[in-house]
């Protein structure tokens, strides 16, 4: 075979591969550009929760507050979406990106997207139901003696709560430390009023004034039974008054009873 036909055939066969790997490239490129594309198609879900306007229209505010001036309204049929709540103002976005802020109050007739009436829990109440840790202080009567008590609960539950107990009493004759940790149950923890019930186990100790002749400071077991009252005031702020009933157990056969009282206030977070 000449070289001529060799070289020619060499030429046909370069020829056939070129075109393959061009079409093989032009798969791939197509390809390249399709999912993109694809993908634009696919919008994400909005992760807020949407809202049909029922009423005439909304006014929408420059900030969370009666103070700011109003700067737009969406009317009815209108859909916004709830993007931020701030006590009792929801921020909301429209369907063309403009974002302001709501009272509840009209957001309460809005309709949500089955159709229905969209239904808003009081947000204080709501903030003080997921609350875990709270801490506070009290003042009152331990017997006749005035009284002072810091305290910090956890919350377990909605209904269940651990509260530590740090108190002290200054009488005329004698001063007490105690201290003790309770088991506290609030069965109507969703209402502002709410009924707790408490009972729990410390230690008691009173040391007597050092100007008394022969008096023995005396360190007992204590237990308590407490019943209160708690008042979700506002923002994070909960006024609280409680009577409880203390043992302490001064010796294996006896026992000596306290009764005391104490209003105060605990914040939580």
């Amino acid at each position: 075979m000449s070289i001529t036909k060799i070289t020619a055939r060499i030429r046909r066969a370069m020829g056939k591969v070129s075109a393959a790997a061009v079409t093989r490239a032009a798969v791939a490129l197509a390809a390249a550009w399709t999912v993109p594309a694809q993908a634009q198609l696919q919008v994400p879900t909005s992760i807020y929760q949407r809202v049909q306007i029922a009423d005439p229209y909304i006014e929408m505010r420059t900030g969370a507050g009666r103070g700011y001036p109003v700067f737009h309204v969406a009317a009815r049929g209108e859909t916004v979406e709830l993007v931020l709540r701030h006590t009792d103002w929801y921020k909301v976005r429209t369907a063309r990106g403009i974002e302001g802020w709501v009272t509840r109050s009209q957001l309460e007739t809005t309709l949500t997207e089955a159709g229905e009436k969209k239904t808003f829990r009081d947000v204080l109440v709501d903030d003080y139901l997921k609350r875990r840790v709270e801490m506070g202080a009290a003042w009152g009567q331990f017997k006749r003696d005035p009284m002072l008590k810091l305290f910090v609960s956890y919350r377990m539950s909605e209904t269940l709560a651990l509260e530590a107990t740090l108190g002290q009493v200054q009488g005329v004759f004698s001063g007490t430390d105690f201290w003790h940790v309770n088991l506290v149950a609030e069965p109507w923890s969703d209402q502002r009023w709410s009924p707790v019930f408490g009972i729990g186990f410390g230690k008691f100790k009173n040391i007597p004034n050092t100007t008394l002749v022969g008096a023995i400071p005396t360190d007992a077991n204590l237990a308590n039974a407490t019943l209160g009252l708690r008042y979700h005031v506002n923002d994070r702020f909960v006024v609280r008054g409680d009577y409880t009933l203390y043992t302490a157990y001064v010796e294996d056969a006896r026992s000596t009873e306290y009764r005391a009282w104490t209003l105060g206030f605990s914040f939580f977070f």
